[in-house]
């Protein structure tokens, strides 16, 4: 597997290097991602979703452990949901104070496939959430509202335009950690995976801004480890 981080490296860095070459550059970013993506570890419960106030946000809940809701640089205030008065058919919600965090849990027994409530943040934004019952691992769900970055852009006044290796790199990084990149628009698309040779490669997740497209990967080997 090292092979190709380091490969995906140096042919991104020769890439970005071509400063004439939008094309070129574009190609760098790309497999500086893929490098990127390589060396990180494959985290299959956290989920990262972009929504704007009022909006639905459809995501995966723990049938048997904590599901842990954040929103970026934001924190929750209030959750509204319907009481049935049957504890086998209610979900709980705790709301941590001091990251402002929300922890769903759902009791042995709860036979409902989904469950659903409203939530209120404390800059004002109110989201529906609709999360599918599943799986036995704690999960993650992540929540970035564009017009927070959109917010933070006016307060801190026009920023100087970055060139596009800079702009590809900051893009990169973003992209590493989840983060909401100011100008972009993030969706989640979790394709199909197709195979190239022993990888098999699937887009999960879509960058889109004026002038770069990024696009999160995600990389398995299918190679058997030759037996010594």
């Amino acid at each position: 597997m090292s092979v190709y981080v380091f490969g995906s490296a140096a042919a991104g860095t020769a890439f970005l290097s071509r400063v004439h070459c939008h094309l070129s550059r574009c190609m760098g970013a790309g497999l500086l991602a893929i490098a990127v993506l390589l060396v990180a570890e494959p985290a299959r419960a956290d989920q990262t979703i972009m929504a704007s106030d009022s909006a639905q946000v459809d995501c995966q809940a723990s049938a048997k452990d904590l599901t842990r809701i954040s929103l970026v640089e934001d924190e929750f205030a209030s959750v509204s949901k319907i009481s049935t008065g049957n504890p086998i058919d209610d979900f709980s919600v705790v709301n941590e104070p001091v990251r402002g965090d929300i922890y769903l849990s759902v009791p042995d027994g709860f036979v409902r496939s989904a469950l659903s409530f409203f939530a209120t943040s404390k800059r004002g934004y109110v989201y529906k959430f609709v999360c599918r019952i599943g799986g036995d691992q704690a999960a993650q769900v992540f929540v970035s509202n564009p017009a927070i970055a959109n917010e933070r852009a006016a307060e801190n006044g026009p920023a100087e335009k970055l060139g596009t290796r800079d702009a590809a790199i900051e893009l990169v990084q973003a992209m590493y950690s989840n983060a909401v990149a100011e100008g972009y628009e993030m969706r989640q698309r979790a394709l199909r995976p197709v195979y190239v040779g022993t990888l098999q490669v699937q887009m999960i997740a879509e960058y889109r801004g004026p002038e770069l497209t990024g696009k999160v990967l995600r990389i398995e080997t299918r190679a058997r480890p030759k037996s010594s």
